[in-house]
């Protein structure tokens, strides 16, 4: 078939899904859809992120949403061909809403529509200052009362959050804070990040020693700057470290260091919060309209209550504070936990002559991390894709178009791949009594991360030890922490002067419930996870990840964060929300997520 002749086709379908939709039917534009159909929508139509499974769910939301969406303009984007694979017809599409403009990817099957993404892009009058709108920067011309742009920055960090106040604030100034606060600085939106670290990239400085990304730099990028072509695949923490200070610099965040947010609340009546905040020893109370947590899901350690640990006379860390491994040549070390942080810190110990020991409590998937990148990340993440024309930003419209509901199907067959072409590799670990999973339904690593952000470690040397039996393995439950050891459900103690619960990090809701209070964090519910009923994500099903980047049921609080990747595409659909708020933009929100579980 002619592309020629397929755009036709693709365009003859659009021109008559854009006629129902403007003429209010949402009955007839459902029934363009093939029955086991999916509606992928980032904020252009729901004013939230939605995912509407079958004819029946699409046909509600349009219903609701359609006399304040009034979309117009479905077409072909005209620097992209569409194509055909087994039956599916994708394209890539633009569209309009009455306040935005969108990108989105459409799947055709038997002449149907079989999944359709639709993005918010940005918002028309408020288009973000680049390309052709770039400022001038420049003052040409003689003025007495000119003001620099040295002098504009410190006089805007002097005065915001004291004489002005902020719309947005942000808690915790990892990428993900940063991310969101370059976007929102790019839409205009007055914006303080808080951080209690001395400087920016901190939060990765501080970690141990040898922590690298484990993802490679293609599925890495921040917005607007990207790392440059000579950028290591795999970048070093103080590396990731010393880019997001330079970041914040070059970005003109208002990024306030050695600042602890302490307390906030929501006056419903004002629809204003209160952030009381100690900024270096001074209290500065902050009155912003919005506030968003961008703590991390790895941000608030999980860390047991073992009976005993009180009479441990060594020491113990968890594994976001453990310093490294220099202090600790010729120790015992019991790591608790078999994920990514205990492989990476036991190999550091093993470096440094450390006698390591790994307790495993439950099963763990592990990913060699280049079979990874080949089979897993190379057709969207690499330079292969950026040869072939996948940019970073298609990638993630790509990634962001397959339906959670399906995504495991396409997963599992790349793991299956995976296990064969690493068998001799796995039956070793096995050998070595190393507990081995590939998800519950055999989906491997996205989808565990997706769904529990939790139990996998992508293999950069590590595994090897444990085959060896260089980092000895203990396997049972912790039921007891004495004066020298470790105590397990068999009997065994292992001695230990040091104990590293890599254990991992307890629900983002829980930071809303130190700082705004429980009430607040159980009426948001547990952060993460899409409801798939599968082991630490239980049901009921919610198709997206819960509380993250969209409305909660607590009015102006937000929840941020994830991967530099997802820190990265979601940023933008989260500043184009709030900055529409900013602005007096109606945004009907379709069906604010209910709660289920608490954390």
């Amino acid at each position: 078939m002619l592309d020629s002749t397929l755009a036709a086709q693709v365009q003859n379908l659009l021109d008559r899904f854009g006629a129902a939709l403007e003429a209010g039917d949402a009955q007839a534009a459902a029934g363009m859809f093939v029955t086991d159909c999916y509606w992928r929508d980032l904020v252009s139509f729901t004013w939230n992120l939605r995912t509407m499974e079958g004819r029946e769910q699409i046909a509600d939301m349009l219903t609701a949403q359609l006399p304040a969406a009034r979309p117009s303009g479905w077409r072909l984007d005209p620097d992209e061909i569409p194509t055909e694979d087994g039956g599916v017809v994708t394209a890539w599409i633009t569209f309009e809403t009455a306040v935005a403009r969108g990108y989105g990817l459409i799947r055709i099957r038997d002449g149907l529509i079989w999944t359709l993404l639709t993005t918010m892009q940005e918002l028309k009058g408020h288009e973000e200052p680049k390309g052709r709108r770039r400022p001038l920067g420049a003052q040409h011309g003689a003025d007495k009362r000119r003001v620099t742009w040295k002098e504009s920055r410190e006089a805007e960090a002097a005065q915001l959050g004291y004489d002005h106040q902020p719309y947005t604030v942000i808690v915790g100034g990892g990428q993900g804070g940063i991310a969101l606060a370059a976007r929102l600085r790019q839409l205009g939106v007055p914006t303080i990040v808080l951080d209690s670290h001395d400087r920016p990239g901190d939060q990765w400085r501080k970690r141990y020693k040898s922590l690298c990304l484990h993802d490679p730099v293609w599925y890495d990028h921040l917005p607007y700057i990207k790392f440059p072509d000579n950028w290591p695949v795999f970048a070093p923490k103080d590396k990731v470290g010393d880019w997001l200070e330079m970041y914040t610099k070059v970005m003109e965040l208002n990024y306030w260091t050695r600042s602890t947010c302490k307390r906030a609340s929501f006056d419903e009546a004002t629809g204003e919060w209160t952030v009381v905040v100690d900024r270096d020893g001074q209290e500065v109370v902050l009155k912003p309209r919005q506030l968003v947590l961008a703590t991390g899901m790895s941000g608030k350690p999980n860390v047991p209550k073992f009976p005993g640990a009180e009479r441990f006379k060594g020491e113990q860390q968890h594994s976001s504070h453990h310093p490294g491994p220099d202090a600790y040549a010729g120790k015992k070390v019991v790591i608790i936990g078999s994920n990514n942080s205990a492989h990476d810190i036991a190999a550091a110990l093993w470096e440094h002559d450390a006698d390591v020991t790994m307790v495993q409590r439950s099963s763990t998937h592990i990913v060699k991390s280049d079979t990874l990148m080949e089979i897993g990340l190379g057709a969207l993440y690499s330079e292969e894709a950026v040869s072939n024309g996948v940019t970073t930003e298609k990638a993630d419209l790509i990634f962001a178009s397959l339906p959670y509901r399906i995504m495991h199907e396409f997963q599992i067959p790349l793991y299956d791949q995976m296990r064969q072409r690493d068998k001799e590799f796995y039956d070793g670990l096995e050998r070595a009594g190393f507990k081995l999973d590939w998800g519950d339904d055999g989906s491997g690593l996205f989808m565990k991360y997706l769904r529990r952000g939790s139990g996998y470690y992508i293999d950069v040397g590590a595994s090897q030890l444990i085959i060896d039996g260089e980092v000895k393995l203990a396997k049972g439950q912790v039921t007891e922490i004495v004066e020298d050891g470790v105590k397990l459900d068999n009997g065994e103690v292992l001695p230990a002067d040091l104990i590293v619960y890599a254990t991992g990090f307890g629900s983002m809701n829980g930071w809303a419930a130190d700082l705004i209070g429980q009430e607040v964090a159980d009426k948001v519910g547990k952060v993460w996870g899409l409801g798939s009923d599968t082991t630490k994500d239980p049901g009921p099903w919610e198709g997206e990840q819960r509380n993250m980047w969209k409305p909660t049921q607590q009015q102006a609080l937000w929840f941020h964060g994830g991967n530099l990747h997802q820190s990265r595409h979601y940023s933008l659909y989260l500043a184009l929300q709030l900055k529409a708020r900013m602005e007096g933009i109606d945004t009907p929100i379709y069906r604010v997520q209910d709660v289920h579980h608490l954390s």
